[in-house]
Order: C-alpha cells, then structure tokens, then sequence
C-alpha cells in the first residue's frame, strides 16, 4: 500500500482505493481498486448478478481526491476532511466482480478548507464514470 493513503481516515471495510499508481501531491493522483467477489455489499446489488453501485464510484473519486488534496507538501493536511457535494456526475456503465478499477482524481482548486476536484473511473478502456466532488475539512 502507497504511504498517502494512510491520509484516509476510511477503515480498510469502506476504502475504495487499494494502490496508488501515480501521485503529483497536492495536484492529482492515479489509483486502482479491486471489486473484490466477497464484498458484502455485492449480495443485494443485485442478488444473481452483482454490480458495483455507482454511489461507491463517486467514492472512491473522492477518496483518491482526498489522497492527492493531502498529500500536498506546502498545506498542511484538513482534519476531519468529508465529502460534501457532488456535481455533474455521469455514469456511463458499472464494474462486476474480479474487475480492478482504474481512477483519477485532480485537485481544481481550494478555498479554505474547500477542495474541489475532478474525477474519473474506467474499466480498461471502458470510461465507467466521472464527475465533480467536494471535500471540506474542519
């Protein structure tokens, strides 16, 4: 596991982001995660055909957001950093078990304790998702 993603306060249950392939600190990052078959979340999504649900996509952007945002050297990291809004998200398809997830994520800009940042999330070529998100930190 890449040391920045110790910046995740999310428990190994709920992250979504398991390796990091490239990081520019406090500007983007580039990850991956695994859809594991055992996820519990996969057996009422949908029961005979599982899917991931495309709320956890917008996590998981957020998260690797909230990775690159933290790692920057020259800011101090936010405590408490959450997700706050979510804007023009689109999702274009989904991922099934045993899929590993591609993601990027890139810091916009930063207001305060304000990070907006840009997203995406494919499946080998395929383009699966991608919005906006914002993080604040107390």
């Amino acid at each position: 596991m890449h040391p920045a993603l110790a910046a995740l306060p999310h428990g190994p249950e709920f992250r979504f982001v398991d390796d990091l392939t490239d990081l520019t600190p406090g500007q983007s990052a580039t990850g991956t995660y695994l859809l594991r078959p055992e996820a519990s979340f996969l057996a009422g999504h949908f029961p005979g055909q599982p899917i991931l649900p495309a709320v956890l996509m917008v996590e998981a952007i957020a998260q690797l957001a909230g990775v690159a945002a933290q790692s920057d050297p020259a800011i101090p990291a936010l405590p408490g950093l959450r997700l706050t809004a979510i804007r023009g998200v689109k999702i274009y398809g989904t991922a099934v078990p045993g899929e590993t997830l591609s993601l990027h994520a890139t810091v916009q800009g930063r207001m305060g304790p304000l990070i907006q940042a840009a997203g995406k999330v494919s499946v080998g070529d395929r383009l699966i998702a991608e919005g906006q998100v914002t993080l604040s930190g107390s």
